[in-house]
């Protein structure tokens, strides 16, 4: 039973009276409107939590009519059959800070209620303690479907928002399912037992146990309402028209096609069919409430103006899942948006999940729950790949080149504007589907990247996803897709940061795509970067040889068995290549032998024809098939090649090459037909040499990644280190944070970010063991002199006004200074060169060791979180972009190969003599500055620059670090649903 103990209301023998329904709307500018969240539920519901207001009196009298009397005897220790006026006043007023209550909510009645009140040390009612006690109810018709724990976690955030810190209940021992909420919530807490009552305390700062927790109940309800949308017992097309040109017919063709069953019937639905009207064999209903069964989908077709009709009638009949191929929503304008976000409350209120609006629908290919609920005529294939996408156009296209190549898919969504099911959500579905092998995404943008991140990196452990991203340079959102204003604005490299540490492949095409995902679906993932290519063509080889070195690959010199080679040569040849320990990796490469009889007309499409009564310029309209008896000719390009032998030989090689652990792929010119003869032995063939390199260098690199994933589980750590001081880090950010003008600048839009003085940004980074190399002011020669003496000579002369800073190559900057007469002669020249030495800014600094100078900055997007960046600073990092990013924190391993990442990573490590530097202590200051970011979110950004690397040691001889008000992290708090 869900639900806890809290003291004993007093008794009134008066019935309560039953309230008139009313909504709960805020009663007060006082209402916390940002509690209230829709959440998933373990079985894939979902519902809504939001604080309980005087006007749910009604609501509260009713809920607890359907509560049993055990659970209302766990709840109060004794018989308790009714609530009193008093107690429904008591439960139902909150001051929504030292007393408050929550309720779930669905189809607009409580299934589930949480109260927190406020006590001393003592136990006592308090407004000042830090103590808290809570108690839960659901009733029994909602237990066992995760309500409780999805309560905790609500009402545990806006405890801590209110400055509680521990949470205490009393619960019967008999009431053990309540006893486990508590205990699997993963916080830390003490349990005793006295005069029969379990007595629970638990802190209520998160703990890595906690977020597990929480991210494990996430995955399950997430993947729980996908698979739930994916295997519906029964559908209802609403909006089947008569007229077969439209889209709602052409939906419930395809429906019947495959799915209707006895045990899984199909049902039409159009409010304006006269009575007895039938479509394709099936009645039509004029409503979803008149169909006499349960309904678990509907795919609603009807103008914009009545889908909110719809979604009602459908949430009264208790559909779990809509897909809403209707347009008209976001995609419109500011008008449409807010129907969108209509639509999606309406919905999920009534416990449904959408896919859409302007959805071009989901495909299941399972053989036991088939299922057509998209504008695809036919149903696809089955095969190996999850595919998902939120272009319509993009869907069409991608479903249409798998066909073409004999990929089948496990599942498909081409979700529009994406207003509430996401990528997101069938990552985790497709993280439990033992069908799906290879997940592929066409993506537009983020609705939660630090969710994405984290979803994908786990899934890639196990499976891999490629990705295609568009909008890659322009970063413009397509119209319709919400997303939150931190999101929109992704550059591309923070984007391919996410990625990469995500161990997601993501490639330029469509093509290139299916490519990659050919191999990866079909082939062990590769060893190492060693390639053997073997062939009967020596210009093809030698093709493929580059291609290999341009992507990073080590290839071996080709072997060439001339056009002459026969099967049985290429058998050999590749048995040699497959069973060489210094072989990781064979391209075989084929043209048709010369002078073969294999030439020849290709055969027919076999691709079907979409159904004619579909428009030209329906979005699924496809090109005719090609007549069998066009003319043809040498020059045709759609002449068919083929070459059994080779096809033969290869089959044996790939089952030897998969007994092996070694991918073995085919690079062919003019052998079109030789695919089909390779798939049933699941050996990928490209057109084209570059193609099969550009594939199996994604295979490269994603199985290092692998490697790389499974070793840092053993290895990789986030080193302690010395000289911490978080606490005085937070007593100056704090400081800095009240100060007038940060003040005045939380109410800007958006907010700002100050930039803290010199002296507080090394005194900041300082509590970190971040030392940044001092320097003195110099408005005048005389206090150049001065500083100088202080500092010890040799120093450097330079300016940092903002409009100089790090611009030696404005003369801003003189080194090597080391005498009196040096220094004042340099003040001189600065001082006449940039217009005065108080304008410039003219600073001395000690100078630096020689050594490699170097970048390291990192910034937070709300987006995603903390980015480390790191880079060699001048040229190659602002002229060419060579910079490397990482996601914080960041371990040892992280920072490792952040250094080693960057193209001009060779000046560290001894370039043409040059003696290396200190890598070691590069590195950990890499860790300090993860460290500080992530112990301080207030630290928006900080900047070290010039990092003067030498062979023993280095120095930071420029800092900048900008703070701002702590940032709603959405990724971080209790599980709830995007709202946009």
């Amino acid at each position: 039973m869900d639900d806890s103990a809290a003291p004993h209301p007093e008794q009134d023998p008066r019935p309560a009276r039953t309230a008139a329904r009313q909504d709960h709307g805020p009663t007060g500018p006082d209402y916390p409107q940002h509690w209230e969240a829709d959440v998933l539920l373990r079985d894939g519901g979902t519902a809504r939590i939001r604080p309980i207001t005087p006007a749910d009196a009604g609501r509260l009298v009713e809920f607890y009519e359907q509560v049993s009397d055990q659970s209302k005897y766990f709840r109060f220790f004794a018989p308790y059959p009714r609530l009193s006026d008093k107690d429904v006043r008591r439960f139902t007023h909150h001051d929504f800070v030292h007393r408050v209550g929550l309720a779930v909510v669905v189809r607009d009645r409580f299934i589930a209620t949480v109260r927190y009140d406020r006590i001393d040390a003592d136990g006592r009612p308090s407004e000042t303690g830090t103590d808290a006690e809570v108690a839960f109810l659901v009733q029994d018709a909602h237990q066992g479907r995760g309500v409780a724990s999805a309560l905790l976690e609500h009402i545990a955030a806006v405890a801590q928002e209110r400055g509680i810190r521990r949470f205490q209940a009393e619960v019967l021992p008999e009431n053990r399912k309540m006893v486990k909420v508590f205990t699997d919530a993963g916080y830390v807490q003490r349990r005793s037992f006295a005069d029969g009552v379990v007595h629970l305390e638990f802190d209520l700062e998160p703990t890595a146990a906690s977020l597990a927790v929480m991210r494990a109940r996430e995955h399950r309800a997430e993947a729980r309402s996908v698979q739930r949308l994916l295997t519906p017992r029964s559908v209802a097309v609403i909006g089947a028209s008569r007229n077969p040109q439209t889209v709602g017919r052409a939906l419930l063709r395809d429906l019947l096609t495959g799915f209707a069953a006895a045990d899984r019937p199909v049902y039409a639905v159009n409010r304006n069919a006269p009575p007895g009207t039938e479509l394709d064999g099936l009645p039509v209903h004029r409503s979803v409430l008149e169909i006499p069964g349960p309904v678990d989908l509907a795919v609603i077709a009807v103008p914009a103006s009545a889908v909110p009709r719809a979604v009602a009638e459908c949430g009264a009949h208790g559909v779990q899942g809509l897909v809403v191929v209707t347009a008209g929503y976001a995609e419109t304008g500011p008008e449409g948006r807010d129907r969108q976000r209509a639509l999606v409350r309406q919905a999920r209120a009534a416990g449904m999940r959408v896919i859409g609006p302007n959805a071009f629908g989901l495909i299941s290919t399972d053989p036991e729950h088939p299922l057509n609920a998209s504008l695809a005529p036919v149903l696809p294939a089955r095969g190996a790949f999850g595919v998902f996408c939120q272009s319509g156009a993009i869907g069409v296209a991608l479903l249409e080149a798998g066909h073409r190549r004999g990929l089948g898919v496990s599942s498909f969504a081409s979700v529009g504007n994406r207003a509430d099911v996401s990528g997101n959500d069938f990552l985790q579905y497709w993280a439990e589907d033992p069908a799906t092998e290879v997940v592929l995404l066409y993506l537009e943008s983020f609705g939660n990247p630090r969710k994405f991140t984290r979803i994908a990196r786990r899934l890639a452990q196990a499976k891999p996803v490629v990705v295609v991203k568009g909008a890659r340079h322009t970063g413009s959102l397509p119209p319709g897709h919400a997303v939150p204003a931190t999101a929109s604005g992704l550059r591309d490299a923070t984007v391919d940061a996410l990625f990469q540490q995500a161990g997601v492949t993501r490639v330029e095409t469509i093509t290139e795509l299916y490519d990659t995902g050919d191999l990866l679906a079909h082939q062990p993932l590769p060893p190492g970067d060693r390639v053997a290519v073997v062939g009967n063509s020596d210009s093809l080889g030698l093709l493929t040889h580059d291609a290999c070195l341009s992507a990073g690959l080590r290839p071996r010199t080709p072997v060439d068995l001339t056009t002459a080679a026969t099967g049985e040569n290429f058998r050999i040849a590749l048995d040699t290549a497959l069973t060489d320990p210094g072989v990781d990796a064979v391209i075989a490469v084929a043209i048709p032998p010369i002078g073969s009889q294999s030439w020849g007309p290709r055969p027919p499409d076999r691709t079907p024809d979409y159904p004619s009564d579909r428009p030209a310029d329906h979005p699924t309209a496809r090109p005719a098939a090609r007549r069998a008896d066009r003319p043809t000719g040498p020059d045709d390009p759609e002449l068919g090649s083929d070459d059994p032998e080779i096809a033969a030989a290869l089959l044996a090689a790939g089952e030897r090459a998969r007994a092996a652990g070694k991918p073995l792929l085919l690079a062919h010119l003019a052998l079109t037909d030789l695919p089909d003869r390779l798939r049933p032995g699941g050996i990928p063939a490209y057109p084209a040499p570059e193609r099969a390199v550009r594939a199996l260098a994604h295979a490269v690199h994603y199985a290092d990644w692998r490697r790389r994933m499974a070793e840092a589980e053993e290895t990789a750590r986030v080193p302690e280190l010395d000289r911490i001081d978080e606490a005085g880090a937070r007593a100056l950010v704090d400081a800095a944070l009240s100060t007038r003008p940060a003040v005045a600048a939380r109410t800007q839009p958006g907010g700002a970010r100050i930039t803290l003085p010199d002296p507080e940004a090394a005194a900041l980074l300082a509590r970190y063991g971040i030392d940044v190399s001092p320097t003195l002011p110099a408005p005048d020669e005389e206090s150049a002199v001065r500083a100088a003496a202080t500092l010890g000579y040799p120093v450097a002369l330079k300016a940092t006004a903002p409009h100089l800073r790090h611009r030696p190559d404005l003369g801003s900057v003189r080194l090597d200074l080391t005498g009196e007469a040096g220094l004042r002669h340099a003040h001189r020249e600065l001082d006449e060169l940039l217009g005065g030495a108080a304008q410039a800014a003219l600073v001395v600094q000690r100078l630096a060791p020689r050594g490699v100078d170097t970048v390291i900055g990192a910034t937070v997007d709300p987006a995603v979180g903390a980015i480390l960046s790191f880079g060699l600073a001048g040229a190659p990092a602002e002229l060419l972009g060579d910079v490397a990013h990482r996601l914080v924190p960041a371990t040892d391993q992280d920072v490792a190969s952040l250094v080693r990442e960057v193209r001009a990573a060779p000046l560290l490590f001894g370039w043409r003599g040059a003696e290396a530097v200190d890598t070691d202590a590069l590195e950990e200051l890499l860790l300090r500055v993860s460290r500080l970011v992530d112990d301080l979110p207030e630290v928006a950004s900080v900047d070290l620059e010039p990092v003067v690397v030498a062979p023993h040691g280095l120095a930071i001889l420029g800092a900048r670090v900008r703070i701002a008000p702590l940032p709603v992290r959405s990724d971080l708090g209790p599980r709830a649903m995007s709202t946009l």
